[in-house]
């Protein structure tokens, strides 16, 4: 049997950890349109926000189950001691129209939410 081994990776700060998942769509024939912007626009908009470190776009490519999914999604990682000013800054930039929203994503249909690191990050041996 293989022997478990932990290894974490060097954290940037000692401030706690967080992920920002976003889940969406493009609307119908509209995908390069969306990619672009959310690529060249929104991702560095949001990763210029106080807390927000990093942005990764992903592709569906397989689904789990018959719940429903999306054909995109988001991973931010946040670092800071308060998640609640940064999620309120978050909210505030966005109804306040700081960032530029594209009409390419299907925004009645999209889904996000922030989680904190639990644990270590375990990597293959």
């Amino acid at each position: 049997r293989p022997k478990l081994l932990l290894a974490a990776r060097p954290r940037r700060s000692e401030l706690p950890r967080y992920k920002m998942i976003v889940m969406s769509d493009p609307l119908p024939g509209r995908e390069e349109e969306f990619d672009q912007w959310y690529q060249n626009v929104h991702l560095p908009e949001m990763v210029a926000l106080q807390g927000f470190k990093s942005a990764r776009r992903l592709r569906q490519c397989a689904t789990l189950g018959a719940r429903k999914s999306y054909s995109h999604a988001v991973i931010y990682e946040i670092e800071t001691d308060d998640i609640d000013a940064v999620v309120n800054n978050l909210v505030q930039v966005a109804e306040d129209a700081e960032l530029t929203m594209s009409d390419a994503m299907d925004r009645e249909n999209t889904y996000a939410a922030v989680y904190e690191e639990l644990g270590t990050e375990v990597l293959e041996p």
